[in-house]
């Protein structure tokens, strides 16, 4: 019995809005929407002026010419206010005394991608829009071939940028060279080479870090890159036109010439087994076992000076070398 009681409570308070909306509708239906009846409210968090209220009124006057209430069509006039590429949301409706209203939710940018030679906007949800001739939102230059699946988590990063006060301090853009990010620093000329995506947290701690107990005391001239990519260390890259690395670099060249090439030690091991074959032909053969016979013996000797003979010619031929 209770849950047909409010059913049919349910029913009835459905019956007597719309009663009270069609009495509302018949009476201001003929009545004109003027410029005090439209309320136009934006309701976003972060204040963008993409969308003008000026441009909303013109809006609502073309969808409904004669300026009627009758007239106006409300899901027509929500579809087209949503169709503007700033908008996120539009929600349309008309109070019972006949007033329009129009709750606006614009989408604010998190980063402005330069992509291909094109500027446009990109929202926290992955979405792209244009940029307005009127208004620039300031947020954070990316440059790079930046793929839409890879929107909402470079805006994760923008974000976690900007809520972080020593990140908001050094980061000012971020530039995609290949498939690995970079972070472009405030101070100096080097930039910061996080990779991919992941673990961004991390790889920022580890820069932090790295700032804090050896960067301070450096000039920040001295590097042009600082790599946190890899996991549990840090990379860096020396500047080659900062003049006080000139000594470090000129100390690293000489190193590498003292460093033996591979084709010299190629040449050495070459000639090893050549020095080894000579000492083995030019050693003295061993004694034959003595024989009964004489003759024997007289070929042996013979034998003996002709192999002499032989081997000698290549021993001239390794010196001569």
């Amino acid at each position: 019995m209770k849950n047909k009681y409010r059913i049919l409570k349910i029913a009835v308070t459905v019956i007597i809005l719309g009663l009270l909306l069609s009495f509302s509708l018949r009476r201001f239906s003929h009545q004109q929407i003027t410029d005090n009846k439209i309320s136009v409210k934006m309701s976003e968090k972060t204040p963008v002026y993409f969308v003008d209220e000026k441009d909303i009124r013109e809006i609502v006057k073309k969808e409904n010419p004669s300026g009627k209430v009758g007239d106006l069509n409300i899901p027509s006039l929500e579809k087209r206010i949503n169709a503007l590429p700033a908008v996120d949301s539009a929600n349309v409706y008309l109070n019972l005394n006949g007033k329009l209203n129009l709750d606006i939710k614009q989408r604010v940018p998190v980063f402005r991608l330069n992509k291909e030679g094109k500027d446009f906007y990109v929202d926290e949800k992955g979405v792209e829009f244009p940029i307005s001739r009127t208004y620039s939102h300031p947020c954070m230059l990316v440059t790079g071939n930046v793929q839409p699946d890879e929107y909402e988590k470079l805006a994760e990063l923008v974000e976690k940028i900007d809520r972080d006060d020593f990140s908001k301090k050094y980061f000012i853009g971020i530039s995609k060279n290949k498939d690995s990010y970079n972070l472009l620093t405030s101070e100096g000329n080097y930039r910061v080479e996080i990779g991919d995506l992941d673990n961004i947290d991390f790889k920022v701690k580890g820069f932090k870090t790295f700032v804090e107990k050896y960067l301070v005391y450096q000039d920040p001239q001295k590097y042009s890159m600082v790599s946190v990519k890899y996991q549990n260390q840090i990379v860096t890259t020396l500047n080659p036109y900062f003049k006080e690395n000139d000594s470090i670099l000129k100390a690293g060249k000489l190193e590498l010439a003292k460093a033996p090439t591979p084709m010299a030690t190629a040449k050495k091991t070459e000639a090893k087994p050549k020095i080894a074959e000579t000492k083995k032909t030019s050693s003295t053969p061993a004694k034959p076992k003595e024989s009964t016979k004489t003759h024997t013996k007289e070929a042996k000797k013979t034998e003996k000076k002709s192999t002499a003979k032989a081997l000698s010619k290549p021993k001239a031929k390794v010196k001569i070398e």
